[in-house]
Formats: structure tokens, C-alpha cells, sequence
């Protein structure tokens, strides 16, 4: 089987490639600045001859969303809808990968794949807006919702913190947004195993999420980081309103992933085993 891959930059892109010797995969390497020219990306699912498309390509700057979400809008809904349109009419399923930001982060439970949606700000929107542009196309698809994507790759939280607890002796870090960090080398397993489950029984097309577990604050998050990685850093809880930012955050960002289990026959991936694996890659786990 072939599957065509849009993106390569990103944290996703980069474990899809990883796994290319596993799974034939046509790689167009287009990042956010090619998705702004929807019919240049529409021509490559149009002369393909893979059996699936997957988008990893996204706006992820979730600050940055709210001062110019026209090019949010663009990368996130405009031109996935239309990759969309394009592998429905040549009857190829796609895989789009969306967000925890689609919901309002209320209360204290795991949200269902068919919760109501809230999004906060510009970035939530842009992704709930591709997500129905995604839909509309009417073909075969796979929508996975994800939240607090770490790798070795790019710019995320763990990378942030052996930087930070290794130059410092105290950090605060928010306490009360709690979710489940997702390693993304689980997350592209998990499209990998859409497209491919996709093409052989398309009723399993719809909204599914893919969400690391147990969850966790983000103050947790990197005790545990600190923890593996053997630095001696205290962390101190404080509220979100002690950080404010350009955007507002969920506080909930739980995620029930027990249709994904059913349909794909994917557990909810541990996130503290991804997390070994990240600081290997990096060199940064603690040696006994």
C-alpha cells in the first residue's frame, strides 16, 4: 500500500518519515507557506497513484492564530478541504489530524468524539472549521483529534524543559490545564493505521481522537520530565491566570479515546513510555 503524505517539517511529518522503510509513502515535503496555494496541493492527490492521503501539515502557533487567523483559516480549513474534495472524487481516503482546542475545555471529563464543540481563539476555530470542511467532501476519511504533541523534533514542552530545568533551580509551571500529552511518534502510527484500515473497510470513516494518557497538568508533566532525565529542578504550581497569553488555553483538555480503540484496534498510547523513548533520542534520560 502507498500512502501520499503531506508535510515533513513538523513533529508528525518527521516520525511519518521515519516510518517510511515500514510503509511505502509518498512524501511531499510542503509546509505551511505551500498550503496557502490550495490548487498547487490539490494537483499532487490528483497525479497520485498512492492508495491514501494524510495531512500533517498545520498552523500550530497558537498565539500567533489570534493576530492573523486569514492564514490560520487558510492552512488549517481552506486548503485541507480541498485536499479532501480531491481524495473524494478519486475515491482515496484522507487522514486529517485536528485538535483538543476544537472543545471549550469545561469541567473535569474526558470529551466524547461527539461532544459539543467551544473552540477559545482563533487557532481552536481554524482546526473545528477544517474538521467540517474535511466532512463536507463527503469522501473517506479519517478525522484524529490530538492534544500537547512532544517528539525529538521541533520546538514542544520537554524540549522547552531540559533546557529550562538545567539552567535553573525553580520553575512555575501552569497547573490547572490537565490533558494528555501525546508522543508523536504514536500519533503517526495512528494514521498510518487509519489510511491503511480506511482502505480496506471505509465505514470506519469519521472523528476519532488520539490522546496520550494518564493525563496530566502540565506541572506534572515535567516532574515526570525532570524525574527520567535525572535534573534536579523544583516545580511550583500556579494557576493559569499567573502566565496569561495572547490566547486563551483549556483548562480540560481530556480526551476519551475509547472509539479509536474500537475502530482501530489502537490502546490510548502511555506517554510516559513515549517520554523514555524522546529522552533517548535526545541523549537526555537518566543513566542508572
Amino acid at each position: 500500500m502507498k500512502i501520499l503524505v503531506f508535510g515533513e517539517i513538523g513533529q508528525l511529518g518527521q516520525e511519518l518519515i521515519r516510518r517510511a522503510g515500514e510503509t511505502e509513502l509518498e512524501i511531499r515535503g510542503l509546509d505551511v507557506a505551500d498550503f496557502t496555494n490550495p490548487d498547487a496541493c490539490v494537483a499532487f492527490v490528483e497525479a497520485t497513484d498512492a492508495d491514501a492521503v494524510i495531512n500533517a501539515v498545520a498552523y500550530t502557533a497558537v498565539d500567533k492564530a489570534e493576530e492573523d487567523e486569514a492564514l490560520a483559516e487558510q492552512i488549517n480549513a481552506t486548503t485541507p478541504g480541498a485536499l479532501a474534495r480531491a481524495a473524494a472524487a478519486r475515491g482515496l481516503p484522507f487522514v486529517q489530524v485536528s485538535t483538543d482546542y476544537v472543545f471549550d475545555g469545561s469541567g473535569d471529563q474526558p470529551f466524547a468524539v461527539d461532544a459539543p464543540t467551544g473552540p477559545l481563539g482563533a487557532y481552536g476555530r481554524t482546526k473545528l472549521n477544517g474538521e467540517t470542511a474535511v466532512r463536507a467532501a463527503g469522501g473517506v476519511h479519517a478525522i484524529l483529534r490530538t492534544s500537547w504533541v512532544v517528539s525529538s523534533h521541533g520546538h514542544n514542552f520537554i524540549k522547552t524543559m531540559l533546557k529550562l530545568g538545567t539552567e535553573r533551580d525553580r520553575l512555575t509551571i501552569v497547573a490547572d490545564q490537565v490533558g494528555g500529552p501525546t508522543p508523536a511518534a504514536a500519533l503517526a502510527d495512528a494514521c498510518l493505521a487509519a489510511a491503511r484500515q480506511l482502505v480496506a473497510d471505509p465505514s470506519k470513516s469519521g472523528t476519532y481522537h488520539v490522546s496520550g494518557g494518564p493525563d496530566v497538568s502540565w506541572a506534572d508533566f515535567a516532574r515526570e520530565i525532570f524525574a527520567q532525565a535525572g535534573i534536579t529542578c523544583e516545580v511550583v504550581d500556579i494557576p493559569s491566570s499567573d502566565y496569561p497569553t495572547p490566547a486563551k488555553r483549556p483548562f480540560n483538555s481530556r480526551m476519551d479515546n475509547s472509539a479509536t480503540e474500537a475502530a482501530f484496534g489502537l490502546p490510548r498510547p502511555d506517554w510516559r513510555a513515549g517520554l523514555t523513548e524522546i529522552l533517548a533520542d535526545l541523549g537526555a534520560l537518566k543513566q542508572d
